[in-house]
């Protein structure tokens, strides 16, 4: 198995709590490894794997999948220890920026975005994400863009909490219309679009092309609201597009979305308008 194939992610030097992790995983590994007078050789070909990626695993250079963790569990007569690093792993396996993202969303009691460029991460299909970062460049290695990918689909636990966050999404025309990824991809994605705004907690909108005079202009308007009454959010053409939690900046957030909000397709008219794109795609 080539480099390129073997499972698992490179560590980012700079997330020094994932990079610890990683380190005492691998570190564990080796001395169980050690401790039954097993070579590097012969624990690779056990559990199905080359000498590199384990010295890389070992070494604290390579995040180890799920499914290596498994199979180093019974190679090594671990009796489930091994299994259960899995837990601290998968906290760590995607991109810290995206990790803090994915932290303030499983506590958002409410979300407002607006978007005029993309579709947001959480209504993306797999096929949709992977197709629109793959238009990044520089070209990113095959393993970042399944990471990428991989972290992107795991915010979607969003949808799986109880009690349901309220979610409201606004979406400019051409987002629907841009055919990212091909025919088939968009027809996907516009089915999902209808299925997510099926759920009761979720509000799709869109905003027509000809509805040019709102304050969406600027590019993106996100707010996080939490249970404890706080709240922070972003917008392209504002405070740098820094992300801001002073009520005075999230006021002049909410008075725009607001604004967009109202100027969008009500929701059961953007269902329609989405139907019958699916029906001309």
């Amino acid at each position: 198995m080539s480099e390129e194939e073997e499972p698992g992610w490179e560590v980012d030097p700079d997330d020094e709590w994932g990079v610890a992790v990683i380190a005492t995983v691998g570190r564990q590994l080796k001395l169980r490894r050690e401790a039954l007078g097993m070579s590097v050789a012969d624990f690779g070909k056990a559990v199905g794997y080359g000498e590199d990626l384990v010295y890389k695993v070992e070494g604290g250079k390579r995040i180890p999948r799920p499914e290596y963790l498994d199979k180093a569990d019974r190679v090594l007569k671990a009796g489930g220890l091994i299994a259960a690093m899995k837990e601290d792993v998968e906290k760590v396996r995607y991109p810290k920026r995206v990790r803090a993202l994915a932290g303030l969303e499983a506590k958002a009691v409410e979300l407002l975005s607006y978007g005029n460029h993309n579709l947001h991460g959480l209504l993306q299909t797999e096929e949709y994400a992977s197709a629109l970062l793959r238009t990044r460049r520089p070209v990113s290695p095959e393993d970042q863009l399944e990471q990428a990918v991989a972290a992107r689909m795991a915010r979607k636990a969003i949808y799986e909490r109880s009690p349901a966050p309220e979610l409201s999404f606004v979406l400019e025309e051409t987002t629907l219309r841009r055919p990212v990824g091909g025919k088939m991809v968009l027809r996907k994605q516009l089915e999902h679009l209808l299925e997510v705004a099926q759920l009761r907690n979720v509000e799709i909108q869109v905003m027509p092309m000809d509805r040019w005079d709102h304050p969406g202009t600027g590019g993106r308007v996100q707010v996080l609201k939490f249970a404890d009454g706080t709240a922070v959010g972003r917008m392209d053409d504002e405070f740098n597009g820094r992300p801001v939690d002073e009520p005075r900046q999230l006021r002049i957030l909410e008075l725009r979305y607001g604004i967009i909000r109202a100027e969008a397709l009500t929701a059961r008219e953007s269902l329609a308008f989405i139907e019958r794109m699916l029906g001309e795609t």
